[in-house]
């Protein structure tokens, strides 16, 4: 049977909408970037139609030849990168990659350390409406009143106190440097195995930004989008001696069939991340994310622990307006042609539905080409938008001026 041959009229318009938003608009979303037409083209390709169930090499179907070929070059290619024992490329997301961990090293109810979610943590380390928090008793180590940073002693203590069977360290909303040195000391000192969840810095890691916790630790997970600039999807790198628990857990333990045309797509990031350039973008994406945490200081906005490190921002809205909150504040820059996330700042006294704070990244703006400049000219217009939350005339031409700024930087030509 023929396929239909006239084009999908409503979605090519909805996707020609995104297309323009994602061209005209800023995004500012930490977890968020633009793949490369290459990495598009592959997750696009006839990868899709290929059911591998299994491992290059051991699959439960036919025909995976090339497969084979494709998925083997994706985790060689992420094992140089980060210099991994052993590599899982299938997981299809960071959650799944943490969890599939946990069904690995763990039995259920096993006492695991992690980071609050309130301080940053990931629901997957153990919230309690996640599975991490109802399948395993996670422990919450959290960030100091005082600089709102880790304190590495503290977390010492709660390891002695409890024992844990895992340590996970990383973070969803922490803008400073993770040092794993510290985590692994701590962990070998209470028998405990160490995680680190690098879905948000793995591409700074890569790009030498950030330190590589690969030499410190049993496990890393990370996502293959975000700073990684890849397609959307997970990672797990591990020492040998997990290699083969983990790949069960994985499949047959929580997946099924891998999505090939993502895991090439995958290999196509990685060698891009290899690239000399990729150490340029990955420092760039921290100079701006200082550059932005400056200038939105001088507009009268509280940064969570002073500043940045990495590629992320945690605003405080309450020194610019008290009762402005996280929810309406995300809304209002939105319809300024802003977009970003509402976010819990440590210790938050409104919901995480409400929040008394935003995150902000600078994976994209980067990738499009931005600079020091342009985050200074991006904190203003952050600043004056949200003066005027209510405004929609306001809104309407701030939303001119940011159209006029990305018409300078447009990822997709």
């Amino acid at each position: 049977m023929a396929w239909l041959d006239e084009p999908d009229d409503e979605m090519l318009a909805i996707l020609q909408r995104e297309y323009d938003r994602q061209n005209t608009t800023l995004q500012l979303i930490a977890s968020e970037n633009f793949a490369s037409p290459a990495v598009m083209a592959f997750t696009g390709s006839v990868f899709t139609n290929k059911y591998s169930e299994g491992y290059p090499g051991k699959r439960y179907y036919g025909g995976n030849r090339f497969v084979d070929e494709s998925e083997d070059l994706a985790r060689d290619r992420v094992k140089v990168l980060f210099g991994a024992e052993h590599a899982n490329v299938q997981p299809h997301s960071g959650a799944n990659a943490n969890m599939s961990v946990y069904q690995a090293l763990l039995d259920v109810g096993d006492t695991v350390l992690g980071l609050s979610l309130d301080h940053g943590g990931h629901l997957t380390h153990g919230s309690p409406v996640n599975a991490s928090g109802k399948l395993y008793e996670f422990v919450a180590y959290g960030l100091t009143a005082s600089d709102e940073r880790l304190d590495m002693d503290a977390v010492a203590e709660q390891a002695r106190a409890i024992s844990p069977k895992l340590i996970v360290a990383g973070a969803t909303a922490y803008p400073r440097r993770i040092d794993p040195a510290p985590f692994r000391e701590i962990a070998d000192e209470v028998g405990a195995l160490l995680m680190f969840d690098a879905a948000h810095i793995a591409g700074l890691i890569a790009g030498g930004a950030h330190p590589n916790p690969v030499p410190f630790c049993d496990v890393v997970t990370f996502t293959t989008h975000k700073t990684m600039r890849g397609p959307r999807g997970g990672c797990i790198l591990s020492r040998a001696e997990y290699a083969a628990a983990i790949d069960k857990a994985v499949f047959p333990g929580s997946q099924g069939g891998p999505l090939e045309h993502a895991i090439a797509a995958k290999a196509v990031a990685f060698r891009e991340a290899a690239d000399p350039s990729f150490r340029e973008y990955a420092s760039q994406v921290v100079a701006n994310a200082a550059a932005l945490g400056d200038a939105l200081a001088g507009h009268g906005f509280r940064l969570v622990s002073g500043g940045t490190d990495n590629h992320l921002l945690l605003v405080d809205l309450r020194t610019f307006d008290a009762d402005l909150t996280g929810k309406q504040a995300q809304e209002s820059l939105d319809r300024a042609g802003i977009t970003l996330n509402r976010n819990s700042i440590p210790d938050d006294p409104r919901s995480p539905f409400v929040t008394s704070g935003i995150r902000i990244g600078t994976p994209s703006v980067t990738t499009q080409g931005m600079k020091e400049a342009q985050m200074v000219t991006i904190a203003d217009l952050v600043a004056r938008a949200l003066r005027a939350f209510d405004d929609d005339t306001a809104l309407d031409a701030i939303r001119a001026e940011v159209n006029s700024l990305c018409s300078g930087f447009t990822p997709y030509s």
